[in-house]
C-alpha cells in the first residue's frame, strides 16, 4: 500500500511538472505566433483548396485558384517573419525532446536527444516559400498538395514542442485525417531531408 501511495504521488508530481512546461512551451509559442495571422491563413488555404478542387466552373475554379496564390504569398511572407522574430531566442528555450514518452524537462535533462525549433521552422519556411513559388510550374492542384503536406508537417512540429511527438502526431490524425509519416512522404524531397537530418524522423 505504501508503494502504491509512493507511485501515485510520483505520477501526480510528474503530471504536474509537465503540465507546467507545456503551458510556459504555449506561451511562448503564442506570444510570438500572436503577433502574425499565419494560423488564419492556413484555414483560409486549407478551406480553399478544397472548394477549388470540388468546383465544376473551370472559370470559377482559376478565380479561386488566383485568390489563393495571394493568400499563399501572405502566408509564406508572415511566417519568415515569424521565423526571423523567433530565432533571436534562447537555444534553451527552444529545444524538442526527441524521446517517445513526455518526460518533464526533457529537452533540459537529456540535451543530447534534443533538436532546435529555431532550425525546423527555417526548413519549414524554406518549405513553405518554394511551394507557393512553384518553380516547377506544377498544376495548381499538385502545388495545393505539396503546400498542404509542409503546412501540416509545421503544424505537427509545432504541437511536437508544445507537447511530445506522440500528441502531435494524435492531433494530425484528428485534425487532417492523415499519418505523420504520409505527410512526411509528400512534402517537397528537400524539406524531407533536411527534417530527417535535423529530427531523426
Amino acid at each position: 500500500m505504501e508503494i502504491f501511495s509512493l507511485v501515485l504521488l510520483l505520477a501526480v508530481g510528474v503530471y504536474i511538472l509537465k503540465k507546467s512546461e507545456q503551458r510556459r512551451r504555449i506561451a511562448l509559442l503564442g506570444r510570438h505566433l500572436g503577433n502574425y495571422q499565419i494560423e488564419k491563413l492556413m484555414e483560409t488555404l486549407t478551406d480553399g483548396y478544397l472548394r477549388a478542387l470540388g468546383e465544376d466552373d473551370p472559370a470559377r475554379r482559376e478565380q479561386i485558384w488566383r485568390y489563393l496564390d495571394t493568400a499563399e504569398m501572405q502566408l509564406c511572407q508572415q511566417f519568415n517573419q515569424f521565423c526571423a522574430e523567433f530565432s533571436t531566442l534562447d537555444a534553451a528555450d527552444t529545444r524538442v525532446s526527441k524521446l517517445a514518452l513526455p518526460i518533464p524537462y526533457a529537452a533540459s535533462l537529456f540535451p543530447h536527444a534534443t533538436f532546435d525549433l529555431r532550425k525546423a521552422l527555417a526548413i519549414h519556411a524554406n518549405g513553405l516559400t518554394q511551394a507557393a513559388s512553384n518553380p516547377l510550374q506544377r498544376r495548381p492542384k499538385d502545388k495545393a498538395f505539396t503546400l498542404s503536406a509542409e503546412l501540416f508537417l509545421m503544424q505537427h512540429t509545432c504541437h511536437w514542442f508544445c507537447n511530445s511527438k506522440a500528441v502531435a502526431s494524435a492531433r494530425l490524425m484528428a485534425r487532417h485525417k492523415t499519418t505523420h509519416a504520409q505527410v512526411l512522404a509528400s512534402v517537397a524531397p528537400d524539406t524531407r531531408a533536411a527534417y530527417q537530418a535535423l529530427t531523426g524522423s
